[in-house]
């Protein structure tokens, strides 16, 4: 090493003393100045651990006041390097060496190489695996969907992939009870999050389901949501009110103050809370989102005359978040009209006038009966059938027709251009496999004396509300038969469920104290935490509750499938919220049989109640979805029935079973059936599970996280056979390894080990750990150079060749997705001295099977001697690179344009038959076209990487 005055060095050993200056040169000792942190070190000329710092052509460097400089030429002036830089107006100036800043970090590969910070050649190989996986993921069918805690359902997955790839999706989910709406929501949001297509994210849910949609986000996707209520209001209002005893205005000034809604990039609120709070509603509209999601969307109430504040508070939402997803398993709950408000909201220039949506509703029949006319005779139209398609579809039909797919694109492009197919998604429990059989136990029981005055109408359903708790208890016949039908079933779970929050709580009270059965009461009257609590301690196998006495609230958006008794201790006037009871047990993957148990007091209206629904709509042993509907058809003799239970009822069974079968083969032939069709299409659904499957069962990740923890020095310790506990250690390389709190975790690699243990961490590609270390290997220095050995027999020692890995560089926005069609797959290359591509004859895995490292300080000794022989190979790499580079831009330009350009010409197509489809659709594909072709014609290829290699 020959040290001059003023020349500037690193250390090898401590990065973070900055740029050296020698300041002092005495006999074989030589003292550095290390302005960066005040410090002054002295080295043995001989053996210093220091690099000398020398900046190439083009790189940038920064003098000590902080301007940047683009280096263009370099001048030895007496061993102190002279720069002739260019600043940022294209004036050219001469900085020495000594006016350069002191604070310095190398990150390009070549800077650090030269500069003697290169690593290891297992954090070399994890940066070049890390690139390659994420180049593969990006281009997955995948994407988005990989590692979700949950089972695999064809319905799920495919309203997930259809809905997610989509700019701005506006739909409507309403998949009967129990398909896993909350799952379809939860998939979509984290596709559309991972592919950047959404950043913001607002859930609007029911006062009682803020917690359950907290730990579900969080349990089955890794989404963390912040909730915002009105604890973050309280001292606003206190202000405001303190300023109205003092006769002054609250300021209102919706620019000022703290917006509790932008604290956060994913939000959940209460509907309740935002309908009450105009405070909040305005905040809300500031924080700007790029996708909401209201569950139980049947609560926003909707008319011609009037608007509910649940309602008009999701419109003015509605109306500026360019995403919506609406969910209900009950669509029709409110009638047409209610049906016809959620539409409303997605899209209220699709669904202007109620009038032309229910004439509408009449054309669904018609094109069902054709579909299905076209599935029995392999695609092929009778003529005028023929003659209907081409006033439909125009020009296309003859071209759909002379395909030989047996009329598969004719039926898709039908039932995609016609119906509300594309805003909403409904699946049926007939058509979905898996549910369970219903037993229904009637427990007729004799009216008390008590009730003597409430055996009809309204009072007559639920006759305790209002009376005497003490009172009640004792003398209804139901309370008696609930003690013991809790102790015959003993210790099975049961869910009681009632209309009133006070017959709920009487109910628990003398079960836990009087009659000695473990219980929990749910009800509104409950805070969030305490349902929480309640819900977890019926959840408890061992010391848990036996029962959980719920309110009519316990019957929406839990799930209690692990249970298999249902007590219904009254029975709620509208069909819908009886399915909804009875859809916290029965649900997909229920694997008992329900035992629904309905005890009633015999000459009331709880009687006619339960024969009406027993006997007439059958809606106690099976799904119904017509139940609303036909109540709507037999009001008055139903109201009739129940004011006079002593009445013969069978006039009123006969015309509820009629008007239901009718109601049933009806929707069977129409709309629901067409919708039914374009929810799932099995084909898409299996494809795109093989390719979820596919990805997390490929040893990859299991490899590539053992490397990863490996090299930053995560402890490892067997758990089970599929499970790991992952640990900090004292010699991590970073101080924080993404997502590992600091007393561990449990993980498993293992879905099924992940659906049965959810006490246990699910790594996946997309997971925040994976992710994590994806990004740390992508966007720090680490792995970008290093040194590696080389023994291989006629290849003469000394030899050099240089391993090098280029990616694209394409600065553009996520949302543009340019990964489809711009590979930013890692460009490998192997160079030798001459300038020879060796890439073929030694591929990277090859090559690291014979490479081995290099000690640190014989390596150290070694660059600055071969370093003339690199910076020649370099070269010789970035030509190669350069010349792929124009090959990659056309191509991608060409797949660019055939992904993006069928899509427009799809939707326009689509919207002269289908006003569902919206300009800002088109619009949006018309400038991702325009977008990504400008953002690929700036595309550079970028060294990211490289390795010398020595042989010996």
């Amino acid at each position: 090493m020959e040290f001059v005055i003023g020349q500037r060095w690193v250390s090898h050993s401590d990065a973070s003393l900055g740029l050296g200056i020698v300041t002092d040169i005495s006999g074989r000792r030589v003292t550095l100045g290390f302005p960066a942190v005040d410090e002054e070190r002295t080295y043995a000329t001989d053996n210093a651990p220091l690099a000398r710092v020398r900046y190439q052509l083009g790189d940038t460097i920064e003098t000590f006041d902080g301007e940047s400089l683009t280096v263009r030429a370099v001048e030895d002036i007496d061993g102190v390097l002279m720069y002739h830089a260019e600043d940022a107006g294209g004036e050219l100036q001469q900085v020495s060496e000594v006016k350069l800043g002191s604070h310095v970090r190398f990150t390009d590969p070549r800077q650090r190489l030269f500069a003697g910070r290169f690593d290891r050649n297992g954090a070399f190989r994890l940066r070049m695996a890390t690139v390659g996986h994420q180049e593969r993921l990006r281009q997955s069918p995948a994407r988005g969907l990989i590692g979700a805690r949950t089972n695999h359902l064809p319905h799920q997955i495919y309203i997930a992939g259809e809905v997610a790839r989509r700019y701005a999706p506006r739909v409507l989910l309403a998949d009967e009870v129990g398909l896993g709406k909350t799952i379809e929501a939860g998939l979509i949001l984290h596709s559309q999050l991972q592919t950047g297509l959404a950043r913001r994210v607002l859930i609007v849910v029911p006062d009682s389901l803020i917690h359950q949609w907290l730990v579900e986000m969080l349990r089955r996707f890794n989404l963390s949501f912040s909730i915002v209520d009105g604890s973050d209001y309280e001292l606003d209002d206190a202000a405001d009110r303190i300023l109205a005893l003092l006769g002054e205005d609250a300021d209102d000034d919706e620019e000022g103050g703290d917006n509790p809604f932008e604290q956060s990039q994913r939000v959940l609120c209460s509907l309740d809370f935002l309908a009450g709070s105009d405070k909040a509603q305005r905040d809300a509209l500031r924080a700007g989102w790029d996708l909401m999601v209201v569950d139980e969307a049947h609560h926003l109430a909707w008319s011609p005359e009037a608007a509910s504040p649940e309602y008009q508070a999701v419109e003015k939402l509605a109306a500026e978040i360019r995403g919506l997803l609406l969910l209900t398993a009950t669509p029709e709950q409110m009638g047409l009209a209610g049906h016809f408000a959620r539409l409303r909201l997605l899209d209220p220039a699709r669904y202007p006038d109620l009038a032309a949506f229910e004439e509408e509703e009449a054309r669904y029949a018609t094109i069902n009966a054709l579909v299905r006319d076209l599935q029995a005779h392999g695609g092929q139209p009778d003529a005028q059938q023929k003659a209907q398609l081409a006033d439909w579809l125009g020009d296309e039909l003859d071209e759909l027709l002379a395909r030989d797919d047996g009329g598969r694109a004719l039926i898709d492009t039908l039932l995609d251009r016609h119906g509300t197919g594309r805003v909403l998604f409904r699946n049926t429990r007939a058509a979905i496999q898996g549910f369970p059989e219903r037993r229904v136990h009637p427990a007729p029981l004799p009216c008390p004396e008590l009730y003597a005055e409430r055996r009809t109408g309204e009072d007559g359903i639920a006759p305790e509300a209002g009376l005497v708790e003490e009172t009640w208890l004792e003398q209804d016949p139901r309370v008696a038969w609930l003690e013991k039908t809790l102790t015959g079933v003993r210790p099975a779970k049961v869910v009681v469920i009632c209309a009133n929050a006070e017959t709920a709580t009487a109910l628990e009270h003398h079960l836990q104290l009087r009659a000695g059965i473990r219980s929990a009461a749910f009800h509104e009257g409950l805070s969030l935490v305490e349902r929480d609590r309640a819900a977890a301690y019926f959840t408890e196998t061992e010391q848990g509750a036996q029962a959980l006495i719920c309110s009519e609230i316990g019957s929406e958006g839990r799930n209690f499938q692990f249970a298999h008794h249902l007590v219904l201790f009254d029975l709620p006037e509208n069909p819908d919220l009886l399915e909804q009871r009875i859809g916290r047990l029965d649900r997909i993957g229920q694997g008992d049989v329900i035992d629904i148990h309905v005890p009633y007091l015999e000459g009331t209206a709880q009687e006619t109640l339960f024969h009406w629904y027993h006997d007439g709509l059958d809606a106690l042993t099976r799904n119904t979805a017509v139940g609303v509907a036909v109540k709507a058809e037999v009001q008055a003799q139903l109201e009739a029935a129940l004011a006079d239970p002593q009445a013969d009822r069978q006039a009123l069974i006969d015309a509820t079973r009629e008007h239901a079968d009718a109601l049933r083969q009806r929707l069977q032939a129409g709309r629901d059936a067409l919708i039914e069709m374009n929810s799932c299409r099995p084909e898409a659904a299996r494809a795109l599970i093989e390719a979820i499957e596919t990805e997390e069962q490929a040893s990859g990740l299991v490899d590539y996280m053992t490397e990863a923890f490996d090299i930053f020095g995560v402890e490892t310790e067997d758990h089970t056979e599929t499970s790991d506990i992952l640990k900090p250690s004292d010699h991590m390389l970073t101080g924080h390894f993404p997502g590992l709190p600091k007393d561990g975790i449990t993980v498993t690699f293992d879905r099924q080990q992940a659906l049965e243990r959810e006490d246990l961490a699910f790594l996946s590609w997309e997971h925040p750990m994976v992710a994590g270390v994806m990004e740390l290997m992508t966007e720090s220095e680490l792995g970008n150079a290093a040194l590696a050995s080389l023994s291989v027999k006629g290849l003469p020692p000394g030899t050099l060749l240089l391993e090098t890995l280029f990616t694209l560089h394409c600065p553009a926005p996520e949302s543009l997705q340019l990964s489809r069609c711009l590979p930013l797959a890692p460009l490998r290359l192997l160079v030798d001295v001459n300038g020879k591509d060796l890439s073929g004859a030694l591929p990277h895995d090859r090559l690291n099977e014979l490479c081995s490292n290099i000690r640190r300080r014989t390596a150290q000794a070694v660059v600055p001697q071969v370093r003339a022989e690199v910076e020649t190979m370099i070269d010789h790499a970035e030509g190669f690179a350069a010349q792929r580079l124009g090959e990659a831009q056309q191509a991608a330009l060409e797949r660019l344009r055939a992904l993006i350009t069928p899509e427009i010409d799809r939707l326009q197509a689509l919207q002269r038959v289908n006003p569902a489809i919206r300009n800002e659709e088109i619009q949006f594909f018309e400038a991702q076209l325009a977008a990504g072709e400008a953002a690929i014609d700036k595309a550079r290829m970028s060294l990211s990487g490289l390795r010398v290699i020595v042989s010996s």
